[in-house]
């Protein structure tokens, strides 16, 4: 990667973790994929109950890999056939991986889920978050990063798992109102009510979408 884009995002990520840090969340920035795991392996202690909620970033940087053969109960939902235990047992664990959809340099989370379950443990349950985000997701504002969600992830989402939305043949958001629709809640994470809770690790590098 050039030496001035290396430059420039670790300025960013600098002002992205302060902002965290007002609003009551941890930040950290690694310069490449494996200071990024290694830093979230520092975090997540063995023995910990781990789950996620389709977390791309965080299988790019080795993550899931990592707690699914390492010292940890790790609640794999695709593995077990009752999907609704699976997603139930998300909300008593010890650390939820999540990324998100697009982030503000002020610190603020975007993300748009379909059945709510990544939403809904992101704000409430898990005893600790931890997130894995690529510095490609880092806009401008809140404006921005809602139109990253909606314009970005959620057409390329769609199109993953083969939905006939409006986005999935465009690439841009519709505002669809269709049973294929994957845009049915909206997440802003602005402050985490309970310190020490939610976590964000900056990566010097292109992840998810």
């Amino acid at each position: 990667m050039d030496e001035n884009i290396i430059k420039r995002n670790e300025l960013l990520a600098q002002k992205v973790v302060k902002c965290l840090e007002m609003r009551n969340m941890t930040g950290y920035y690694a310069v490449t994929k494996e200071e990024a795991l290694q830093k979230a392996l520092e975090l997540i202690p063995q023995g910990s109950t781990v789950t996620m909620g389709g977390a791309l970033s965080a299988k790019e940087i080795g993550l899931v890999d990592a707690v699914k053969t390492g010292n940890y109960n790790f609640i794999d939902r695709d593995a077990m056939e009752d999907k609704r235990a699976a997603m139930l047992a998300a909300y008593d664990a010890d650390w939820f991986l999540a990324s998100a959809n697009a982030m503000t340099e002020d610190g603020q989370l975007v993300n748009i889920d379909g059945n709510a379950n990544r939403v809904s443990a992101i704000a409430q349950g898990p005893k600790q978050v931890l997130f894995i985000i690529g510095m490609n997701k880092v806009c401008d504002d809140l404006d921005g990063a809602m139109k990253r969600a909606r314009n970005v992830a959620a057409p390329i989402n769609a199109q993953r798992f083969g939905l006939s939305t409006p986005c999935a043949k465009t690439g841009s958001c519709m505002d669809c109102k269709i049973p294929d629709t994957i845009c049915c809640q909206f997440l802003i994470t602005r402050y985490s009510k309970h310190p020490g809770r939610i976590h964000v690790i900056l990566v010097n590098d292109t992840l998810g979408f």
